[in-house]
């Protein structure tokens, strides 16, 4: 099983959204930004609460969320 050490849930904050770190940054906004166009340094100035290697883990967990397999019908 793969870890993940800054991605946090807890139902308590953001509805149990994956987030970094118990804070109320969930790594969708994180992926969001990334994906339409942010860089990592535009992100950090945004969320300076955030290190590099949050979003790194962001995108890392969303990759290995992309590779999960559905069942198709």
């Amino acid at each position: 099983m793969v870890e993940f050490g800054r991605i946090t849930f807890d139902k308590e904050i953001m509805g149990g959204r994956a987030c970094i770190r118990g804070m109320r940054i969930s790594v969708s906004i994180i992926v969001s930004q990334i994906a339409h166009g942010a860089t990592i340094e535009e992100v950090l100035t945004e969320y300076p609460d955030l290190e590099e290697a949050d979003i790194r883990e962001a995108l890392a967990y969303a990759g290995w969320l992309a590779q999960e397999q559905l069942a198709v019908s």
